[in-house]
């Protein structure tokens, strides 16, 4: 079921808005991830300052809903098997100026600063089933981030997952969200 996130940012794992267990952390923080598991950056991590100040004017020509649909299946590749994740949180916000800054710090390890809380309202959040499927429903048309992490057998966390989507007026679009 297809939620908007309205309330701060707590972070996933590492979610992210994602990679490494440490960096899908630091992009859930970053872009509007939820919280899926642990809300701390590493102890003693400082946070990077964004250098892109939130984009009003770009986030206002954005829908916040609409009839398109993004759904796939989410894995990750580890000792050799395929893990799919089983109940993970999976984040679909737009690109934008904005996010795209914090996409690119979280994929090089680094915690960007909380994201202001207006971006929230434009990112999309769902969980998998228990065999990594998801589904995302009554999305705007529009490019999107889609990242999320797995729990792995050892109880660590998968690095971010992250893939960027196209997704027109109406229009299905499945995805296999691996790494």
């Amino acid at each position: 079921m297809l939620r908007h996130l309205r309330t701060p940012l707590a972070l996933l794992m590492c979610t992210a808005v994602l990679a490494g267990c440490e960096s899908a952390s630091r992009m859930a923080d970053s872009i509007s991830l939820p919280d899926f598991g642990s809300s701390q950056t590493e102890q003693g991590e400082q946070r990077v300052q964004r250098t892109v100040a939130f984009p009003e004017a770009e986030y206002a020509k954005l829908d916040k809903t609409g009839t398109s649909v993004i759904k796939g299946r989410m894995s990750y590749e580890w000792q050799g098997q395929t893990i799919y994740a089983n109940r993970a949180g999976i984040s679909i916000a737009p690109v934008t100026t904005y996010s795209a800054e914090a996409a690119e710090l979280a994929l090089a390890g680094k915690t960007a600063s909380r994201a202001d809380p207006r971006a929230q309202a434009y990112t999309h959040i769902v969980r998998t089933d228990s065999n990594g499927y998801f589904n995302a429903t009554g999305l705007p048309s529009g490019t999107f981030y889609v990242a999320g992490v797995i729990q792995l057998p050892d109880g660590t966390r998968s690095p971010l997952i992250l893939s960027q989507v196209q997704v027109g007026r109406g229009q299905p679009r499945s995805i296999e969200l691996s790494r």
